[in-house]
Formats: structure tokens, C-alpha cells, sequence
């Protein structure tokens, strides 16, 4: 006798990467059950910036960020968190620096890229009379890392996605000819027409030849929250000249290696911990600072004091003021040189889907649409 699998879609993963699979898959109208082996998302999607980086990508991540953008957008009005349009604010400290934004704003245009001058620029909230120029990027977003996962999970919850938290997946093994799945956890067997698996930069706990196929490793990231100083309050996100060597824009232009070779000649320890200078504000007013970037299969559970020295007093340097820690933590994400989207098909009704370059908050809601149309 034929029995019809419980679910459409098991997704194996509650963080953003698998929240945007069960979304895609709700709006197909399907039935979707969510596996996570913790009580909440607690891994990348939520110790990350809640920085939406949309017009910094290229090429593929491009197209899905803006997919994604518009995503966001729509999560947030359903799921009632705030998506704040604000865009972000790239800051030029240096001629070389100044140049990759005029390079920016040229290839992009005025929709996308809104170059600042010294004058504009020395308005702004931030960077003192270092700056010498910026770029306003008003496609990008933020939202709150720590309220957004949780509150488009209890919205799935509510349009029909069963969630069973504290449920780890020991194996997934198809069914036969059934062309279906059968997902074994910790509290029984699911079965499913198909499964993805979102489990970030744990998927070597499942599929470990596959991530060594594509040397998948982690990435350690050093964060910190820091008090505002003076009570300053800051709407967009602040990349700085680090930030240009890391996002795909900035980093292919020209003028991008003069940069590199003035960090390298003068600062080296910036690049030797391949920092970002970057940060966000949070809604109480509280301020993210990182980030740091350390790579390993099995990463050591100790953060180096030099890497928060270093962000402390680079992030010193931005604020012209000493800064108060309010916490530190370890950010992580899996990372690989092969790929920036790691989309594996394991078993026919099966796909291993994973950001593997830290861009899982941009894409994800614009990269689940493209799996789910392959596997179904």
C-alpha cells in the first residue's frame, strides 16, 4: 500500500539559511517540518551584524541579495520585525580609499551608489576629520540578528510549519524507489518528499566527504558590543577601507590594490587577523564592532586578546574615543575557497545547501527559491 510521505519539505536547520527553504516552500503552498537539534537559532544567524549587504556583492550574489532584499522586506511586514532601510556608510580615510568609491559609484550609479565628497562626508556621526569621502548604499538593510530568526520562525509556526526544536538528525537516508526521504533524530523518524539540509558550518557532522570535497572549513570570527560613545546613534551600517578588501565591489576595482598595499606596509597586523572593520547599532543603542577572521576544520574554543586589542583600538580610531566593552563572542560561519554557494545533491530528493562565504544573512531568501525549484 502506497503511504504518502507525513511532509512535503523537511528541512534540516532553523537557521536563516533554513528558515528562507521553509518560507520559499511555504509560499509553494507545501508542508514543511523544521529540525533543529537546539531550543532556538543560536549559530551564525544570530552573532552576526543583521547587516543586509546588497550592493556590495557581484555577480551571483548579487542577483540573489536583491531577490533576497526584497524578501526581507516582505518577512518583515508579515512577521512583525523591523527592517530598517537605512542602507550603509562606506568611509574613505585615505586618497586610495576614496578612489574605490569614485570607482563604486561610476560603475554602479546614483539608484545604487551615492558618493559623498570631504564636505558631505564630514557631517556624518562617525570618522571624524580622518574621512575624506564616503558612499551611501541605500539598498541595504538591517534588521536585529537576535529578534529576526526567532520571529520568522514563530510566523512559520503560525502559517503551518511544524518545529521540533532540541531534534538531532543522526542520518537521512532515502526511500527507495519512492523518490522520498526518511531523516532519523533524536525523537523518531520524519519522512519527507524531500529533504535540504541547513546546517551552516556543521555539515561535515552529516556529510563529511562532502565538505572535505569542498574543503569546507570554519570561520572564527572575534565580535564585540560596545557602549555608544556619547550616546551616538548611527542609522546605517559603517563599512570601512578593511571592508573594501572583503566585499566583491570594493575589492575588484583598481584602485582596491593600492589599498591592500598600504594596509600591508603600514598596518599588517590588520591583515594578518583579516580584519573588517565594520559595525551596526543596535535598536537599544548598542553597538556591534568586528570583525576578525580565523579558519579551521575544528576551530580552538579561545579568542586571542590581541584580535579584540586590535578592534578596540581601531574602532577607537573611528569614534576618537576610548570604547567600553559591553560583551565579546565568536561569530562563525562555514566558509570554502571553491564556492560561495555549496548546493549538493547527496541522494535524489536530498540537496545540502550552505553560504559558504558569510553572506548567508544577504542571500539565503533570494538562494532557497532556486534550490527548491531544482528539487521539486
Amino acid at each position: 500500500m502506497n503511504i504518502s510521505p507525513t511532509y512535503d519539505l523537511a528541512v534540516v536547520g532553523a537557521g536563516i539559511v533554513g528558515l528562507a527553504h521553509a518560507y520559499d516552500a511555504v509560499t509553494r503552498g507545501l508542508t514543511v517540518v523544521v529540525l533543529d537539534r537546539d531550543e532556538r537559532a543560536v549559530g551564525a544567524s544570530i552573532r552576526n551584524f543583521g547587516h543586509i549587504c546588497t550592493t556590495a556583492q557581484t555577480g551571483r550574489a548579487l542577483e540573489l541579495a536583491l531577490v533576497a532584499r526584497e524578501r526581507w522586506l516582505q518577512l518583515g511586514r508579515k512577521a512583525g520585525f523591523d527592517v530598517r532601510e537605512c542602507g550603509t556608510l562606506v568611509l574613505a580615510r585615505a586618497d586610495d580609499e576614496r578612489a574605490v568609491l569614485e570607482e563604486l559609484a561610476a560603475s554602479r550609479g546614483a539608484d545604487h551608489v551615492r558618493f559623498l565628497d570631504r564636505d558631505e562626508a564630514s557631517d556624518l556621526p562617525i570618522g571624524g576629520r580622518d574621512v575624506v569621502a564616503a558612499a551611501h548604499l541605500p539598498l541595504d538593510l538591517r534588521v536585529d540578528p537576535r529578534t529576526a530568526p526567532a520571529a520568522i520562525a514563530r510566523w512559520l509556526a503560525d502559517e503551518g510549519v511544524d518545529f521540533r526544536w532540541r531534534s538531532s538528525v543522526a542520518s537521512i537516508e532515502a526511500s527507495g524507489t519512492s523518490g522520498s526521504a526518511t531523516v532519523r533524530t533524536s525523537r523518531g523518524r520524519v519522512t519527507a518528499r524531500r529533504v535540504v539540509v541547513a546546517t551552516g558550518h556543521d555539515i561535515d557532522r552529516l556529510y563529511p566527504d562532502l565538505a572535505d570535497a569542498r574543503a569546507v572549513t570554519r570561520c572564527r570570527l572575534q565580535m564585540l558590543e560596545v557602549a555608544p560613545p556619547g550616546g551616538v546613534r548611527i542609522q546605517p551600517a559603517v563599512l570601512t577601507g578593511l571592508s573594501m578588501l572583503r566585499y566583491g565591489a570594493m575589492a575588484s576595482t583598481a584602485a582596491a590594490d593600492a589599498v591592500r598595499q598600504r594596509f600591508a606596509t603600514d598596518q599588517p597586523e590588520l591583515l594578518d587577523v583579516e580584519m573588517n572593520l565594520m559595525l551596526t547599532q543596535r535598536p537599544d543603542g548598542a553597538i556591534v564592532l568586528g570583525d576578525t577572521h580565523h579558519y579551521a576544520t575544528t576551530p580552538l574554543p579561545f579568542n586571542e586578546e590581541q584580535d579584540a586589542q586590535l578592534l578596540l583600538r581601531e574602532g577607537a580610531r573611528l569614534f576618537g574615543t576610548d570604547l567600553t566593552v559591553l560583551r565579546r563572542w565568536s561569530g562563525v560561519y562555514a566558509s570554502s575557497p571553491q564556492t560561495d554557494f555549496l548546493i549538493e545533491a547527496p541522494e535524489p530528493a536530498v540537496r545540502l545547501v550552505a553560504v559558504t562565504s558569510g553572506i548567508g544573512m544577504t542571500t539565503a531568501l533570494g538562494l532557497a527559491p532556486t534550490v527548491l525549484s531544482d528539487l521539486f
